[in-house]
């Protein structure tokens, strides 16, 4: 019996592509939608833009402008900028105790009328992140905080969300919680996958089951697994269905992966499977690509067969 690939409804990860300090290139679109790459071919009747994820050939009648940016790289800043994150600096290993009780507030759990995962925040404004497969088809979403107070827990639960952009191809997923003026909301930093090594602890924090604040740990076994021609970092840190689009962090507190898959077999334990966060960041970078359109007819509409 061959062993069973589970993620929480669909199994789709992405492949990365370490992002270096080379030059952007910038092509505004006349939809008024915008892309961002690496310019690997410039020719009089279209371009060619590595965005990381994949190669996008533009024809030169769809776009509006060119703006050519220096290289800077993705790291060495904790302040949010466009890209929507932060990435820590100086950072050092803390206590596993520690860090759950810093970013358990930042790991949200998301719910559809048909299921659940997990999600961790990356902006103060109310953006998140999760698989694309556990909103997939979907448009009415919540979004529950828990937050401690020195008596209580506390559930936030917040169902205003929208889906800012989404992709079935990279499973990731950015969403934003709506109607919350003047509310700050916690946020992780995201960590550099490409620094990992076999044996570097991590863990995870979700929902596994419904099983709310969830952790579990392990440590790296591969940094740079192949599951169905995609590149994902493996774990012993035990994921689980619900922990989908949770963060697995290291022990500096930095997001390194996004957990979506498992395997299952009989007497297989420990294979977990994490997007990994370089790839996160070319999403977020070039979201405009990837922009929720409400009006698509397959977005977030179940269809009945017809009465016979």
């Amino acid at each position: 019996m061959y062993p069973r690939l589970i993620s929480f409804f669909i199994i789709l990860a992405c492949p990365c592509f370490c992002l270096l300090a080379v030059d952007e290139t910038k092509l505004s679109l006349k939809s008024g939608s915008s892309v961002s790459g690496r310019l690997l071919k410039d020719s009089p009747d279209h371009l060619v833009l590595d965005l990381g994820f994949t190669v996008l050939t533009v024809p030169r009648s769809e776009i509006a402008s060119i703006d050519k940016q220096p290289g800077k790289g993705v790291g060495g800043s904790n302040v949010f900028g466009a890209s929507l994150f932060k990435e820590a600096t100086n950072s050092r290993e803390r206590p596993l105790r520690e860090l759950v009780a810093r970013l358990g507030e930042s790991v949200v759990m998301v719910r559809t009328p048909v299921g659940l995962g997990s999600g961790f925040l990356i902006h103060p404004e109310g953006y998140l992140i999760t698989n694309d497969h556990v909103i997939a088809g979907e448009r009415k979403i919540s979004v529950t905080i828990f937050r401690h107070t020195e008596t209580e827990l506390i559930k936030d639960n917040y169902d205003n969300v929208r889906i800012v952009a989404t992709g079935g191809n990279v499973d990731l997923a950015l969403l934003k919680i709506e109607g919350a003026t003047g509310k700050t909301f916690p946020s992780v930093p995201l960590g550099r996958s490409e620094e990992l090594r076999q044996g570097d602890r991590v863990f995870a924090i979700g929902n596994p089951l419904g099983l709310e604040r969830s952790v579990s740990e392990g440590i790296v076994s591969l940094r740079n697994r192949i599951i169905q021609s995609r590149l994902h970092v493996q774990t012993t840190a035990e994921i689980n269905p619900g922990n989908s689009g949770g963060p697995l962090f290291n022990y500096r507190g930095e997001v390194v992966g996004v957990n979506n898959l498992k395997i299952v077999s009989t007497g297989a334990e420990g294979l977990g499977f994490a997007i990994p966060v370089r790839s996160l960041k070319t999403f977020l970078q070039n979201r405009d690509a990837f922009a929720f359109d409400p009006r698509n007819p397959n977005a977030g509409f179940r269809y009945n067969s017809p009465p016979r």
